[in-house]
């Protein structure tokens, strides 16, 4: 019989308020708008030599750095192939077809995708985990599912595995 160990953190201060906008259905453009976004994140490995899949406290900090950079900004994708942003020290300029956003650059923060979706989100953040993790502690887990709720019970979830 083979054991697997995970842990899950779900604590009520892993939340971002945020501004965003997305495209679907090819060429709609939503309204700008926000969300009050909850973090989850599961993490697999083997326990460590002090009996951890990793340290709660570590994962807790790492995580919270990162909802941290996105709270009360701006999410503003940069890899769209039709949103279009421009920043210089000063502000940033967002255009879609007709339609012209300006930005002050301090509220927004620059996201390397092609829209500011719940699942897209959710890889940005275990992407940032995973190196920061590995980084800070020299772990890297076996697996990392992070998940994203933007409004209440409409989550976006990503999963990395080794």
């Amino acid at each position: 019989m083979a054991e697997r160990y995970r842990v899950r953190l779900d604590k009520e201060y892993h939340v971002f308020c945020a501004g965003h906008f997305i495209t679907f259905g090819g060429d709609i453009c939503e309204r700008l708008h926000g969300h009050n976004y909850r973090v989850q994140v599961e993490i697999d490995g083997p326990l460590d030599d002090n009996h951890y899949v990793v340290d709660f406290i570590a994962l807790r900090d790492a995580l919270k750095a990162i909802t941290d950079e996105l709270d009360h900004r701006m999410m503003l994708p940069t890899e769209h192939r039709a949103i279009r942003v421009q920043a210089d020290e000063a502000e940033v300029t967002v255009t879609f077809e007709d339609r012209r956003w300006v930005f002050p650059r301090c509220d927004c923060v620059l996201l390397p995708m092609p829209n500011t979706t719940a699942e897209l989100l959710a890889r940005y953040i275990g992407g940032k985990l995973l190196d920061s993790l590995e980084a800070t502690m020299g772990v890297r887990p076996q697996r990392l599912q992070t998940a994203v709720d933007e409004d209440n019970g409409q989550w976006g979830i990503w999963e990395w595995t080794e």
